[in-house]
């Protein structure tokens, strides 16, 4: 017995944007280290509802978790740096974070590909 997956407008037009947000995210983490982020941030913010019952629905809240998360580290890199003794501990933790949001983005746009939900 296959499953089939049916993707109504609604859905698949959702899911186009969330792609979108995706790689508006990636162009901004590569080009400015996600200083431009906040742009495709606000878009989530009001789509998030428009896909609410949907799988789309939580590649949003992904997308902006992912945001909040990766300023609080490097808000914690930037408090480390102003510490000299906290300096080395700073590029740690900001290759980190880059790192961790690197992993989010791929993730979760390999998810939205396959129809799948975030966590």
């Amino acid at each position: 017995m296959s499953q089939q997956l049916i993707l109504d407008n609604n859905v698949q037009q959702a899911k186009t944007l969330a792609w979108w947000l995706y790689l508006i995210h990636g162009a901004s983490f590569v080009f400015s280290l996600g200083a431009f982020s906040f742009i495709p941030l606000i878009v989530n913010y009001l789509k998030r509802g428009d896909a609410a019952g949907t799988f789309v629905h939580s590649h949003h809240s992904w997308q902006i978790r992912s945001f909040w998360w990766y300023v609080f580290w490097i808000v914690v890199g930037a408090i480390l740096w102003i510490t000299l003794i906290g300096i080395p501990v700073a590029i740690a933790v900001w290759g980190l974070a880059w790192l961790w949001k690197a992993y989010r983005l791929l993730r979760g746009f390999i998810d939205l590909n396959s129809n799948n939900p975030m966590p």
